[in-house]
């Protein structure tokens, strides 16, 4: 697909334009199946919990679609171009998806990330020949933020900076396609909504999205519980820097997790669904159970939805898979 026949298309939604990638990989993201946890509420009365599973986009993790959305609205607007290198701060997930469209696009991509992230996407990122920037490990993905806007600083004119934390194409990517996708797979029956804040994209839009269509569902943020944690890709926001798309307003909640809790789940559902994912879709689902465990005891039907951010492909080096105190 030509970068032209993107930049002619008329804008919003991903779905407008997927005549235009058809048989290409691009067009797989989105449309992910829902799960139903069986194993996470079989215990709990009136209480259903599901799972969005999008580790199952081409490049594994739910970043595919607001990668794809910050690109094309890039190309629309003419700030990338040929000959500009793209360049963001990343956890990893977006980095590899704006590597995986990259790649198939035809850009170059640079990308700031901590060394603190798995040995895993690392190598993804390399494999796709991104030139790959670290910074320290103790500075989490603030540091990477903070280094990424130093190289933008120094010659704005080489780069497409489509800023993940501040582009409101990363939000309505989800109120485009996620939310509307979890409203017609629960038939409208969902009346909560879980999900960890990295970006906040997914929160900020699916949220967005139900109070538009279901003003009665209740959304909630998941962080983890301290400044200090292992669950790469979310923010502790008290100590974090604030993405200038987070509207700290919006959920009706905020759920805290802590690291260990989140492996040990990560654990349980690969044991009891056969599911693999990584330890942030783990904070979710452990989130969603003890959500469902005090709406239990309020009687009712009770559907929460959540969010499999990714796989565990990108973390089996992680030493607690092997450990077992989790």
């Amino acid at each position: 697909m030509s970068t032209a026949a993107i930049a002619h298309l008329t804008p919003p939604p991903p779905v407008q334009w997927r005549s235009v990638l058809a048989g290409r990989l691009l067009e797989t993201i989105g449309r992910t199946p829902l799960l139903r946890m069986d194993s996470l509420c079989r215990d709990l009365p009136g209480i259903t919990i599901w799972a969005k599973a999008e580790h199952l986009n081409p490049g594994g993790s739910v970043k595919d679609r607001p990668a794809l959305r910050m690109i094309a609205e890039g190309i629309r607007a003419g700030a990338l171009q040929p000959g500009k290198t793209l360049l963001d701060s990343t956890s990893g997930n977006t980095g590899i998806a704006y590597a995986m469209i990259c790649s198939a696009l035809g850009y170059s991509l640079r990308l700031c990330m901590s060394e603190a992230a798995s040995e895993e996407r690392k190598a993804i990122l390399r494999a796709h020949g991104v030139d790959l920037i670290l910074t320290p490990a103790a500075e989490s993905s603030d540091g990477a933020i903070r280094r990424c806007n130093e190289i933008y600083a120094s010659d704005p004119d080489a780069y497409f900076f489509p800023n993940q934390y501040g582009n409101p194409a990363n939000w309505q990517a989800h109120f485009d396609s996620t939310g509307p996708e979890i409203l017609d797979q629960t038939q409208g029956s969902i009346t909560h909504f879980v999900t960890g804040v990295g970006t906040s994209g997914t929160l900020m839009g699916v949220t967005r999205r139900l109070r538009q269509e279901l003003p009665h569902v209740k959304t909630y943020s998941v962080q983890p519980a301290a400044a200090f944690h292992a669950l790469e890709g979310l923010k502790h926001m008290a100590t974090s820097i604030v993405p200038a798309i987070y509207d700290a307003s919006l959920p009706d909640g905020h759920l805290a997790v802590e690291t260990e809790d989140a492996w040990r789940m990560c654990k349980r559902v690969a044991r009891e669904e056969g599911l693999l994912v990584g330890p942030s879709a783990g904070a979710n689902l452990l989130a969603a159970r003890r959500l469902g465990e005090t709406l239990s005891r309020d009687g009712g039907q009770t559907v929460i939805v959540t969010i499999l951010c990714d796989g565990a492909g990108k973390y089996l080096s992680e030493h607690f898979w092997n450990d077992s105190n989790y």
